[in-house]
């Protein structure tokens, strides 16, 4: 009966649901249940203590919603918060999605640009990758601070999200890039718009990371014989901290539409 729980899914807001999209496309048969932490959002700017407490007092509000498995979707509280969280909850499966640095690496790709939170690119978890990688490619790192906290108020704020992002690109506007690593899950709502503002407009390869995990929790279901194989009758369930029905409108928008730009 434990393969027929639904999976919990978790951000620091309304960017995880650009992860849960794509979970449900490749779990068709699982339920999901996404929590959008709102009030407290975003968590990159935060200190690493701080995104642990939280990212506790989100696992708990899914694991009293019965989830047989939980998703981090967030680069900041995989960095700060996965290894405390799977210590401290050893018979749940915990799965966090990482900025897909090895994955552009490994595509053979020498000039990579890597946006994300500045926490999350402060953090061991991505220093240590980018000290494997950064002596034989070309890497550029982008801290992007407050351009999650725009995104996680939608549409409204499009007029302000693309003049911070020609500010945070004064500095590289005139570098080409072959690939960009997406290191916040907020970023995918605006990859078009990012890729206007970047010199090189064609040929550009983005990485989220997504499929990664995606692949990465089919693994764990299926070795915990946790893999649900039929479910005519599957549903998604929005949950946030953030009082009122306008924020689960606002999730419930962007997992069917996304950001128009």
């Amino acid at each position: 009966m434990l393969s027929k729980q639904p999976i919990g899914v978790f951000d620091s807001g309304v960017g995880g649901i650009s992860t849960l999209r794509v979970l449900t496309q490749m779990l068709p048969n699982e339920d999901f249940i996404f929590f959008g932490d709102s009030l407290h959002a975003p968590y990159g700017s935060k200190t690493a203590g701080q995104v642990v407490d939280l990212s506790q007092k989100v696992v708990d509000t899914l694991l009293a919603q019965n989830v047989k498995a939980i998703v981090i979707a967030c680069n900041t509280a995989t960095s700060s918060a996965k290894p405390w969280l799977v210590d401290h909850y050893p018979n749940v499966p915990i799965i966090g999605i990482e900025p897909a640095l090895k994955e552009a690496v490994d595509d053979g790709h020498q000039d990579i640009l890597v946006l994300g939170t500045a926490l999350t690119l402060s953090l061991p978890k991505f220093q240590t990758q980018l000290d494997q990688y950064q002596e034989n490619h070309h890497i550029t790192v982008l801290p992007c601070p407050g351009l999650a906290d725009l995104i996680e108020q939608g549409d409204k704020r499009l007029t302000d999200i693309k003049a911070l992002l020609i500010d945070l690109f004064k500095d590289i506007q005139n570098r080409s890039f072959s690939a960009v690593v997406l290191g916040c899950t907020h970023y995918p709502f605006i990859q078009p718009l990012i890729e206007t503002y970047l010199a090189q407009k064609n040929n550009i390869k983005f990485y989220t990371g997504y499929e990664g995990i995606g692949r990465q929790l089919i693994r764990t279901l299926e070795q915990k014989n946790l893999l649900r194989e039929n479910h005519d009758k599957r549903y998604i369930k929005f949950l946030t901290s953030k009082k009122g029905q306008d924020e689960l409108e606002l999730y419930k928008k962007l997992f069917k539409n996304g950001i128009q730009l």
